[in-house]
């Protein structure tokens, strides 16, 4: 007898090669210094009670996402599908769509934005820059207004690059921090210390179906998310 998928993991679809999770904004993806337990040894007990496994459940990380954003993403059940998936990644054979809410509305209703992020490790944190400096790498991500609220705004993001922490800099960029993003000019926490940043769509190219398929998840329930989709 098998048990029952923990209350803290919402699996969003399954196969013998894929499992995808819509995640919580304050979990990581991975183990870090802090030493928490991150969401990849969360879907390893899964899979371990799930199917009674003797040992320990393969797993591995295709992506990630920062620790205070939400939504999905996305691991493979064996070394196969990960080698695949990390090339498909790799050669931008995906599609990524974000949702942020923004206090300052953009300027334009829709537009492209492109810029050059340089990383610092120690502060963890990417400095987008109009031009290319060194050791910088090319940004690029289209947005649209999706909703507008009294006091937010809806943005829809489609990344075409997947740089560190590349849509908060670039929002932040153009006046536009995200709302609770502290790190990147926001003037104040969300109390949960998430910020309002979703990846709310992925669709990839199956890695042994050879079909196109594409994943969707819900954005944590607050009442901005909630109004955003009302």
């Amino acid at each position: 007898m098998t048990r029952s998928t923990p209350k803290n993991l919402k699996v969003i679809y399954e196969d013998n090669h894929l499992i995808v999770v819509n995640k919580r904004p304050g979990d990581i993806v991975q183990g870090d210094k802090t030493g928490d337990l991150p969401l990849s040894e969360v879907v390893k007990h899964y899979l371990k009670d799930k199917y009674n496994k003797p040992g320990e459940a393969y797993l591995g990380v295709v992506h990630r996402l920062d620790r205070p954003t939400s939504g999905i993403v996305l691991f493979s059940k064996t070394s196969k599908a990960l080698s695949r998936l990390n090339k498909a990644f790799a050669n931008r054979e995906t599609e990524k769509i974000y949702w942020a809410v923004v206090k300052q509305k953009p300027q334009q209703e829709s537009g492209r934005l492109e810029h050059y992020l340089k990383r610092n490790t120690k502060q963890n944190k990417s400095y987008a820059h109009i031009n290319a400096v060194p050791e910088s790498k090319k940004a690029i991500l289209s947005y649209q207004i999706k909703k507008s609220l009294d006091n937010y705004h809806l943005l829809e993001i489609a990344l075409e690059t997947g740089r560190h922490h590349q849509i908060r800099s670039q929002l932040s960029a153009i006046g536009c921090p995200i709302k609770g993003d502290l790190k990147y000019g926001f003037d104040r926490s969300n109390k949960d210390g998430s910020i309002h940043l979703h990846a709310k769509t992925l669709t990839i190219i199956h890695p042994v179906k050879k079909e196109s398929i594409t994943f969707d998840a819900n954005p944590p329930k607050d009442v901005i998310w909630d109004n955003c989709q009302n």
